[in-house]
């Protein structure tokens, strides 16, 4: 995964785009398209509505790439945003075509924004804490195994693990009845 792009980036990418530089969007897919699918399917739990939700994603940037304004934030965030809008809106309409009620609707929107949300902000942490979390759950590693892995002190892991979970905890804000997280690739910490 990358990290955010540094703001000058942004803004270069941006420019670009709106000169409409084929390169440009070459690179920014590169970059980000890893992000965007893995937000889609988690959202939408399908892998061909996923890749349409890529596509239309791109598309979208490379038509009005004027839209992200800076001052909201890193362009990460807006494509992020963008991602999520479109993926809950295929979600919807999809779900509205079958026997779905509006409640059940809704609950499956808000645990796929929650869990879209938890995905983004593993992305979006620090380095050091989505590694620790990384070795924590896809490795099913406790702090020791973590502290030997990452080549810190048992404490630095436990204090990475902590804060990691800390900010995972903020995925399910705002949603009625916040469940535990999604199981990760391999399964749960010891």
């Amino acid at each position: 995964m990358t990290t955010d792009a540094p703001p000058r980036w942004d803004r270069r990418m941006q420019q670009r785009l709106a000169h409409g530089e084929a390169a440009a969007l070459g690179e920014l897919y590169d970059r980000f398209a890893s992000l965007v699918h893995g937000l889609a399917h988690r959202v939408l739990g399908d892998e061909a509505a996923a890749d349409r939700v890529t596509r239309d994603v791109f598309g979208h940037v490379w038509e009005h790439p004027g839209e992200w304004d800076p001052r909201q934030g890193p362009l990460r965030s807006w494509i992020a945003g963008l991602t999520h809008r479109q993926a809950v809106a295929r979600l919807r309409q999809s779900e509205s075509d079958g026997e779905a009620t509006p409640e059940e609707i809704d609950e499956r929107v808000r645990a796929a924004s929650s869990a879209a949300r938890a995905d983004y902000i593993v992305s979006s942490m620090p380095a050091p804490l989505r590694d620790a979390l990384d070795l924590a759950y896809t490795r099913r590693l406790d702090y020791r195994g973590a502290a030997a892995g990452l080549g810190v002190t048992e404490d630095e892991a436990r204090r990475r693990l902590r804060l990691g979970l800390q900010l995972l905890s903020t995925a399910h804000r705002g949603a009625r009845r916040p469940g535990p997280l999604p199981p990760p690739a391999g399964g749960g910490p010891r």
